[in-house]
């Protein structure tokens, strides 16, 4: 058996971003493994430890990326693939460069991570599962293999959760309550140093054309609220709330 997780690097949500010359400027900028793709990464390590096999993870992204593998190998991933690309890919073109390595590898199942956190999006992991002609699972909260042919999985949706079989090999995504993710320790970082890592450079172009990032922005209002009298400070912050910052 194979369970291969699919990654990306994001910026940390403390890091402060800013605009140069129309783009997000990522200089000084902290990145880090996309946390819902920690879930998928947790995942398809404890499927392996409870089923044998061997975890690989994937990943698409500029050299720079590696980092995020490396953690992900930490974690306890045997081995990774990285496509290098350094132009901005769009999910569907990323979906459709991932597809050729992730049908080579044959695996039993690939579970990527519910949505991208800079690009605010979910597109990728079913964009995947289209262009392999798998089935796909979004939101996923539980996986339980039925052999080597089948699933059971739990996911979300609006009204609670579903329960469904679905025929492997399939695309899953994740979403919080999946699994707790184990920290990298010593021992795991030492590890992933010697872990097989291989580079398959790509020349793919997107089919979107980015023309301006912009970063959202909004002025505080600095008001300050007398405390003394907790109904009356309660009361002005309300109306703050409803006549000026326009929230409630």
């Amino acid at each position: 058996m194979k369970f291969i997780a699919v990654i990306r690097q994001v910026p940390d949500g403390e890091s402060r971003l800013k605009i140069a010359g129309g783009k997000v400027d990522l200089s000084g900028v902290t990145m880090i493994l996309d946390q819902m793709d920690e879930w998928a990464v947790e995942e398809v390590i404890r499927l392996q430890e409870k089923h044998g096999g061997e975890s690989v993870v994937v990943a698409l992204g500029p050299e720079r990326t590696e980092e995020a593998i490396r953690t992900a190998l930490a974690m306890g991933a045997d081995r990774a693939v990285h496509l290098v690309a350094d132009d901005y890919l769009d999910p569907i073109s990323q979906a459709e460069a991932l597809a050729e390595t992730l049908r080579a590898e044959a695996p039993t199942l690939v579970i990527s991570g519910g949505q991208q956190a800079d690009w605010d999006s979910q597109a990728l992991g079913a964009a995947t599962a289209e262009a392999l002609g798998w089935p796909v699972v979004s939101w996923t909260t539980q996986i339980e293999l039925e052999g080597q042919t089948h699933a059971k999985a739990r996911h979300d949706l609006d009204e609670g959760a579903e329960l469904v079989r679905v025929a492997l090999p399939a695309v899953f995504t994740t979403q919080q309550g999946l699994n707790e993710p184990r920290y990298p320790t010593l021992p795991g970082i030492m590890k992933a140093k010697r872990k097989e890592l291989k580079k398959l450079p790509l020349s793919i172009s997107s089919r979107v054309e980015v023309l301006e990032q912009t970063i959202q922005e909004r002025s505080r209002l600095n008001k300050m609220i007398d405390g003394k009298d907790p109904v009356a400070a309660a009361s002005e912050l309300v109306r703050l709330l409803h006549q000026e910052a326009k929230v409630i």
